[in-house]
């Protein structure tokens, strides 16, 4: 999976929880959930729920706490799929 896929796949997964349109316009590898989306931390959990889904992957506690951005969500991922 490339990365420009792997970010599509992200951007579909967080989109209901954004509050923030225009941060998710521009939506990149530097883009924090938390600071640019303004997703919420109870939010954020069902974002790392719908990516263990979508990915058929599972993400230990230690991971979830990485998973802050676009990037470190990248890592986790590709980590995870690389695990299986």
């Amino acid at each position: 999976m490339t990365k420009e896929e792997l970010i599509a796949k992200l951007k579909t997964i967080v989109q209901p929880y954004i509050q923030d349109e225009e941060a998710f316009a521009s939506l990149s590898e530097s883009t924090d959930f938390i600071n640019d989306l303004k997703i919420n931390s109870a939010n954020l959990v069902d974002v790392i729920l719908d990516v263990e889904d979508e990915f058929d992957i599972r993400i230990e506690n230690d991971d979830m706490d990485r998973m802050i951005s676009v990037k470190e969500a990248m890592l986790v991922i590709n980590e995870k799929l690389t695990e299986k």
